[in-house]
């Protein structure tokens, strides 16, 4: 099990403590590669003036770490860094400053999204993607000295919250594999076309299941016109003469081809599968979604993407080492 810093303090094993944040830290990082950094410009040395030493793989790792520690904001992240232990665990020759770890979190947001995808590679070339996706958005609440937050609302929780959104398509084991951050937790139908693109670039599933917002003709008829079976609960909305149907693929179906035929009571037990994007969206929140500690739009979007990086992370970690990669915890 892993050991919290408060129980190894409480017994006065301090360096017991270090030992086992740099056993995790190090399981982390053992597996995974993080050599792509080199092909973004954004952290080339500046042209003029200053040069901008970035160290982007250890400064990745060192935000993995403290994400996973549950440690965010650049202060707490720098200070966490004044370990020796802990910076000589990420790769670093010295502790890097806050103006560092600062500037490298406001680039990261340039190309996360890319580095994210590396990640998401990565778990699938280990085989942890399965024939089901699902689809879902959720609420991402914001610092009240955040800006560029706003006042939105939660249907599902039905109430208010300040912050940001995010739309997250996840797959096998709690596996993020394609995601956009929104100003608000209900996203735009473009928003659900685009993310739903990016997870069918990943591989291609048998199903895809969504929740009634995406109930749309254009949603569908993409997966259809991919070979991909959409499942979301019809919506009849304001129409004046309903279908008599229970999932729009019913009729999406009967429109388009003569030869196919489904069985609502298999719409219904895949469907039931949709939970586990839940699970998925709890899973991320465990990685610093839940917890934001950013200022701004751009600090925002690069901690929302970094809470997905870890548990790709997670995840890839606990399956190399024979455990369970559903799990957000690693055993030591």
């Amino acid at each position: 099990m892993s050991t919290s810093a408060s129980t190894l303090q409480e017994e006065g094993s301090i360096d017991e403590f270090f030992n086992v944040v740099a056993t995790e830290t190090l399981a982390l990082f053992e597996h995974l590669e993080f050599d792509f950094f080199s092909e973004f410009d954004v952290f080339a040395p500046a042209r003029r003036g200053r040069t901008r030493d970035h160290h982007p793989p250890e400064l990745f790792r060192a935000f993995l770490h403290c994400y996973y520690k549950d440690i965010y904001g650049i202060r707490p992240v720098t200070r966490e860094l004044q370990n020796t232990v802990v910076w000589l665990s990420c790769g670093f020759d010295r502790p890097p400053s806050r103006d560092a770890v600062d500037r490298f979190l406001t680039d990261l947001e340039h190309v996360v999204d890319e580095v994210f995808d590396h990640l998401v590679e990565q778990a699938a070339a280990r085989g942890l993607l399965d024939m089901t996706y699902r689809i879902d958005s959720t609420d991402v609440r914001a610092m009240p000295s955040d800006p560029d937050a706003s006042k939105n609302y939660d249907p599902t929780a039905e109430e208010y919250y300040y912050g940001y959104g995010c739309t997250i398509v996840s797959t096998g084991a709690k596996i993020p594999i394609a995601a956009e951050f929104t100003e608000s937790k209900q996203a735009a139908e473009e928003t659900a076309m685009r993310v739903t693109r990016d997870a069918l670039a990943v591989a291609q599933p048998i199903w895809m299941l969504g929740d009634s917002a995406y109930d749309t003709l254009d949603w569908h008829d993409l997966l259809l016109t991919a070979g991909v079976v959409p499942i979301a609960p019809y919506n009849p909305r304001n129409t004046d003469d309903p279908l008599n149907i229970k999932y729009r693929v019913e009729d999406r179906i009967e429109k388009h081809s003569d030869e196919i035929q489904l069985k609502q009571s298999i719409l219904d037990e895949t469907y039931n599968r949709r939970s586990q994007v839940e699970r998925t969206n709890d899973a991320v929140k465990d990685c610093g979604l839940g917890t934001l500690r950013a200022r701004g739009r751009v600090h925002a979007r690069a901690q929302v993407f970094l809470a997905l990086c870890v548990r790709l992370v997670v995840a890839v970690t606990n399956y190399e080492r024979g455990d369970n990669p559903g799990s957000t915890v690693i055993t030591v």
